[in-house]
């Protein structure tokens, strides 16, 4: 499935989360939300914001920030530009 974001949105893949602290296997419901991910697409923007984040930009983002989505069995977040901390370069 091909996703486009509107406006002033934007579609990242999060990172995964560790998997193993110190040789203990952490199960998925204890593991903390990884803040950092991958943009994977981008809207167009709006006439009073530019879009600054690019596809492949990999960007910090707030910890409740987003909508989690499923596309073709991975979890994706649609969330607002202006929900994104950071680019990582």
């Amino acid at each position: 499935m091909n996703i486009k974001p509107l406006s002033d949105r934007v579609l990242i893949e999060p990172a995964k989360a560790e998997e193993v602290v110190g040789g203990i296997i952490i199960p998925d419901t204890a593991k903390e939300k990884p803040l950092k991910g991958i943009v994977k697409a981008v809207g167009q923007g709006t006439k009073d914001e530019e879009m600054v984040v690019k596809p492949g930009d990999t960007v910090l983002y707030g910890k409740y920030a987003g909508t989690e989505i499923e596309v073709d069995g991975d979890k994706l977040l649609m969330m607002r530009q202006s929900d994104i901390l950071a680019i990582v370069e």
